[in-house]
């Protein structure tokens, strides 16, 4: 069999082409971006689509699923916050081709705006998740996953982490199975998800969530690793269980590869086997808790760091007192200039924030290569929250301190995360009679996750020609009729029009249109 070596995301796509996957959807987010690029270069047998945002794409995928292909949907931790409404309710309806979720989680928040753990979603969902720990599991999991989705007609999420998605290892290939699309059959019952139907669909899911448990305890996604030393065991998932196997490798091991629903029955094997049992877990005390529920002393979060991704080096000082030679280096010897990231020279936002900073304007933020304007030199980004809440808080300071505050203040937003997530805000602006102005950033690509295609550049993830959105229009159908589109480089003039427009006692829209330099 052909080896290769694979990273987690090239990893993963590997595996829903292994599986049969029909169609995969996502919005770029990084750490999972690469999964839908290596689908779309490499396996083309795939219909692979960038949707507008996170919740579309899981539902894109869902129908996929209820037509009868085997579906996937990937996406960032915070992008299943966005997808999260129709993911609790096609928990509900279930599946009729495999549904397999991809959810990659930022530990140290090394590109996302929070760290949050997703294995609460999951358990809060009532969805199926297991948790690959390298690249070849990577691909394996997901192969299992879509098995496990069309057994117990659930969605199953495989998570996976920063770690995960960008580490190489060696990953065995093997051929594409075919898996043919099943025909849809109309079950407005398990489909059509009215309180009458929702409340019996409650009760399989509870049904499945026990046969899940048992699955969990023989499947061999969760093993006990006996060791040499049994006096010390360690329950561990994710890139923690390398973690554990190379700084305590004679101690006994509780593999999690199925964190939810977890093991009870090999938990508790688990523990009475060992004189004394430790958690270690990057991020939040999910698996810490459960155990300690079970009425099973252990120790996790009393040693292990709870904020940041977890080292070999954090996991050695934790379990064994540890500090590994050079493993902390003392740079106050030799300083090194702090390097904070910044926008590319030339890059067309340089010249909106140049601006805005000139004139002292509030400036309510997004989610965006843009929001480096915040740092020196520009230092002119003042809130940031979430994709597309730039435009509401920019309404909510107005209606706060009045249309005074308008005058003083603007909005800035990206075309891909205007996409995303802005167009529903701009409405509420609009209706609620908000008169601040909103500036959407168009360099013509989702630049900060490598510049993919979005529904306004024209041009699909397969390289299709398509419908390109006009923003100018669709600015001006909402009901915004003062509408400027200009290019940021002619500085006087777009300074002109940021005065302007911020002057006016009605709402409007500057469209800055030019190309990131980085795009051909």
């Amino acid at each position: 069999m052909e080896k290769k070596v694979l990273l987690g995301n090239e990893a993963i796509a590997r595996g829903a082409y292994e599986a049969g996957c029909h169609v995969a959807t996502a919005y770029p987010g990084t750490p999972s971006t690469e999964i839908l690029e290596t689908i779309a270069r490499d396996y083309r047998d795939i219909k692979a689509q960038w949707s507008p945002n996170e919740k579309v794409a899981l539902e894109v995928a869902a129908g996929a699923s209820v037509a009868g292909a085997r579906a996937l949907a990937t996406m960032k931790h915070v992008g299943l916050n966005v997808a999260a409404d129709p993911l609790f309710t096609f928990s509900y309806t279930g599946v009729n081709g495999g549904f397999v979720i991809i959810n990659a989680d930022d530990p140290s928040a090394w590109s996302s705006q929070n760290e949050q753990d997703n294995r609460h979603l999951a358990r809060a969902a009532k969805v199926p998740m297991i948790e690959p720990s390298n690249p070849a599991e990577c691909r394996d999991f997901v192969k299992l996953a879509f098995d496990i989705s069309e057994q117990y007609d659930r969605p199953v999420i495989v998570r996976i982490t920063t770690r995960i998605a960008h580490s190489q290892g060696i990953v065995e290939l093997g051929g594409r199975k075919d898996v043919p699309v099943k025909p849809f059959v109309r079950n407005f019952q398990k489909y059509v998800m009215l309180p009458v139907h929702a409340r019996p669909r409650h009760v399989f899911i509870e049904e499945q969530h026990i046969k899940l448990k048992e699955y969990s305890n023989t499947s061999g996604l969760n093993r006990i690793e006996w060791g040499k030393n049994k006096k010390r065991g360690i329950i561990t998932d994710s890139v923690a269980y390398q973690y554990v196997k190379e700084t305590c490798p004679d101690d006994s091991v509780l593999k999690i590869g199925m964190v939810w629903p977890l093991p009870d029955d090999m938990i508790r094997e688990f523990a009475a086997g060992v004189e004394k049992l430790y958690v270690v877990e990057e991020l939040d005390p999910f698996i810490e808790d459960y155990v300690k529920a079970l009425g099973i002393p252990c120790t996790g979060k009393e040693i292990i760091p709870l904020c940041f991704e977890l080292t070999p080096d954090i996991v050695d000082a934790a379990m064994n007192g540890k500090k590994r030679a050079g493993a902390y280096p003392k740079y106050d010897t030799n300083p090194v200039p702090p390097r904070p990231p910044a926008l590319c020279k030339g890059c067309p936002h340089g010249f909106v924030f140049t601006v805005l900073g000139k004139l002292d304007l509030n400036v309510n933020g997004d989610i965006g290569c843009y929001t480096l304007a915040a740092l020196p030199p520009y230092s002119a980004m003042h809130t940031q929250g979430c994709m597309g809440a730039g435009i509401g808080m920019h309404l909510g300071m107005e209606k706060a301190h009045g249309p005074e505050m308008a005058r003083k203040s603007v909005a800035v937003i990206g075309d891909s995360t205007f996409v995303h997530s802005g167009i529903t805000p701009l409405i509420d602006l609009v209706y609620n009679r908000g008169t601040g102005t909103v500036i959407i950033l168009d360099n013509r690509g989702t630049a900060m996750t490598g510049h993919q295609d979005h529904p306004a550049t024209g041009r699909t993830l397969m390289g299709e020609e398509t419908h390109t959105l006009n923003l100018e229009q669709l600015v001006r159908a909402v009901g915004v009729k003062r509408v400027v589109v200009i290019d940021p480089k002619d500085m006087d003039a777009f300074e002109k029009v940021v005065r302007e427009e911020v002057a006016a006692p009605e709402p409007s829209v500057i469209i800055s249109n030019r190309k990131c330099i980085l795009i051909k």
